[in-house]
């Protein structure tokens, strides 16, 4: 929990109001790699839980896998309001959850991973990659039918496209000769 701690003062620090410079750019993958770590806790947690975690209508999430020439061929924009819409998918998602889970160690879980999911927007949003104000581009999307299925995409979709995108961030790769 320190680290968690930790972290969470650094992200805070750079995205308090008032500083007189922008957002200081977060490219430490290790960052997201604490969000993963807690997708799996939580996905670890949900597994064990039956009628509970059951969910009454099935949920849309993004698409997780990655067909890296089609990505590749999409502009830092476009990429980062994919992954975008994913987080907001995924933020919908596990909120709906949520509200149907009362034992508190579960909801405990599912209330960290919506809060990684806004820092995980904090993060983008300090590698100033500027995003059409078109709105949200919702089409590459499936459903599922359990807790498990949710947080398992949560998982994926964080190594998949979230990491694709700040791995290649310009402004990560200034400092890379």
């Amino acid at each position: 929990h320190d680290r968690l701690f930790a972290l969470l003062l650094i992200v805070l620090e750079w995205s308090r109001p008032g500083l007189p410079s922008p957002l200081r750019p977060i490219c430490d993958l290790r960052v997201l790699d604490h969000f993963i770590k807690e997708a799996r806790d939580a996905e670890a947690a949900v597994r064990v839980c039956k009628e509970e975690c059951a969910i009454a209508v099935s949920l849309l999430v993004p698409l997780t896998r990655v067909d890296f020439g089609v990505w590749e061929k999409k502009n830092m924009e476009e990429q980062a309001l994919e992954v975008q819409t994913g987080l907001w998918l995924l933020s919908k998602a596990i909120s709906s959850l949520r509200a149907s889970v009362s034992n508190s160690a579960l909801a405990s879980h599912i209330d960290i991973s919506v809060q990684n999911i806004a820092s995980i927007g904090q993060v983008l949003r300090s590698l100033s990659i500027q995003v059409s104000p078109g709105g949200l581009d919702i089409q590459e999307t499936w459903r599922v039918s359990s807790a498990s299925e949710l947080f398992q995409v949560h998982i994926n979709f964080l190594r998949g496209k979230v990491r694709l995108l700040l791995a290649n961030a310009p402004v990560c790769q200034q400092g890379i000769s």
